[in-house]
């Protein structure tokens, strides 16, 4: 195993530039998938080795259900700092399966109450709630809807609240709640992939701009619609739930609207920063991913030839 076992918890470093960079060299649907599947596949890598290394604390405490053959002297001589990294992943990983199911809980109960609410409204792709408190967001489920309150309506005029409805259809559209759900396990998993994390809920809400300005054919109605919206919204009721003004960059996202719609561009050049920080994160997760592979395969035959037939 080695040093290999270790190199996935760390790994995450590497993304590091890509989170930001991406946001500003590339499409924020090119954006949103490159950076989510970078973080899952480290958070699966680091995860692995935590396991990993649990199995090998494991196997050092009184009355472990493994093998007798698996605490053995020589398998402990194989398997590098087991009596530290080891014993440490076990309280380590525990914490880590926690956090996530609380956080997957989480998202499930607030799909669950925010569809209650709706209790009793028409069946209709745009739910209006009658609250004076401004607020908008896109309620995935087995019928995707847009909710928005009388608060938030009553700001925005006819045109701005098309915008309004069209951003959010984007949001339901491109399924952005799971890449939501996505990063926010990941960067429960390790906390080394939290930019990440917060650059998925820029490029989501960016990606949804670009869209409700391509249906309404007006940047600056969008760009407008957001700065009023977001002066006065409380957001979404979860993190994993997109909202139309969240508190967040908004400034950024009003400049962007401003400016020219960007390229599609899903890789950046490879001789700029954007290009280095890409494949800079790219062969973070192939060594992550290489990494866990080997730690697991190693740890597997060394067990193997410990355990008795």
């Amino acid at each position: 195993m080695g040093v290999f076992v270790f190199l996935p918890l760390v790994l995450p470093l590497s993304a590091w530039p890509i989170a930001r960079l991406a946001e500003q060299h590339l499409h924020p649907r090119a954006a949103t998938w490159l950076l989510t599947a970078v973080a899952v596949v480290l958070a699966v890598c680091s995860t692995l080795c935590l396991a990993l290394l649990m199995v090998v604390g494991t196997a050092q405490l009184p009355g472990n259900p493994l093998p007798d053959g698996w605490s053995d002297p020589e398998v402990r001589e194989a398997v590098p700092h087991d009596e530290v990294a080891g014993k440490a992943a076990i309280p380590a990983l525990i914490a880590v399966l926690a956090s996530c199911g609380r956080a997957a809980w989480r998202h499930h109960r607030v799909r669950l109450l925010a569809s209650r609410a709706l209790d009793g409204l028409p069946l209709r792709s745009v739910a209006v709630l009658p609250d004076d408190v401004p607020y908008a967001y896109a309620l995935p489920g087995k019928r995707d809807r847009v909710v928005a309150t009388t608060g938030m309506l009553d700001v925005l005029t006819g045109p701005e609240r098309r915008a309004l409805f069209a951003h959010e259809r984007a949001h339901l559209a491109g399924r952005h709640h799971r890449f939501l759900l996505a990063v926010q396990l990941a960067a429960r998993a390790n906390p080394f992939l939290r930019p990440l994390r917060t650059a998925v809920a820029y490029t989501t809400e960016r990606w949804a701009d670009e869209e409700a300005a391509t249906h309404v054919g007006d940047r600056r109605l969008v760009a407008r619609a957001v700065g009023k919206a977001a002066l006065v919204s409380l957001g979404a009721p979860g993190v994993t739930l997109a909202g139309f003004a969240a508190p967040g960059p908004v400034p950024r996202r009003v400049v962007a609207l401003l400016g020219p719609a960007p390229s599609a561009r899903y890789w950046p050049p490879a001789f700029t920063a954007a290009g280095l920080a890409a494949w800079g994160a790219a062969a973070g997760t192939t060594v992550s991913a290489f990494s866990s592979a080997n730690a697991a395969v190693s740890l597997f035959f060394i067990l193997k030839a410990a355990t008795p037939l």
